[in-house]
């Protein structure tokens, strides 16, 4: 049956995509949190009464903004939980996440007024020793879109596109 929390129910999903990169069964995976118009609260978050997209639209009320930031941060914690398994299994000369790279992030910048430039991305592992980590980087303000970072990420895996969406180039810093 479907677990009792959201908590569990995300932490399993992640479990299984660990263990499926685990038996190399796929070496690509996709998990959406939610879809984007849910109201779906997260108790765990320190937020239990504050859907996602209601609270998304904060409209700079200091409250709003508190609660969205500790639903980011739970969802940033359930990323961690996936890093984590990886960074446990050995796979060859290092790790499963040594040799992976997971892709965190949204599609707007400030979802209040549906930006959708200066979106945060992390990223984390090792991509095989194509990425270099424990940096942040930061980039000129609404000049650099999202294409631009996956151009650059499938570039790493020697998959070589012109062009994917609006991007304008690669991040030649990645």
């Amino acid at each position: 049956g479907v677990p009792q929390t959201f908590d569990e129910h995300i932490k399993i999903q992640f479990d299984l995509l660990a263990l499926a990169f685990e038996a190399d069964i796929t070496r690509v995976g996709t998990l959406l949190f939610a879809r984007d118009l849910t109201g779906r609260t997260y108790p765990a978050s320190g937020a239990p009464n504050s859907g996602f997209h209601g609270v998304s639209h904060h409209g700079e009320a200091p409250a709003q903004i508190l609660n969205l930031a500790k639903i980011n941060q739970y969802h940033v914690k359930m990323v961690a939980h996936l890093a984590d398994r990886l960074a446990k299994k050995q796979e060859g000369d290092g790790t499963i996440l040594d040799h992976s790279l997971i892709l965190f992030g949204t599609h707007m910048g400030n979802p209040n007024q549906h930006v959708h430039y200066d979106v945060p991305h992390v990223l984390i592992g090792g991509a095989n020793g194509k990425l270099k980590g424990g940096r942040h980087l930061a980039y000129p303000s609404k000049t650099v879109p999202t294409g631009n970072l996956l151009l650059s990420v499938l570039d790493r895996f020697d998959i070589h596109q012109d062009s994917i969406g609006d991007s304008t180039g690669r991040l030649e810093e990645l």
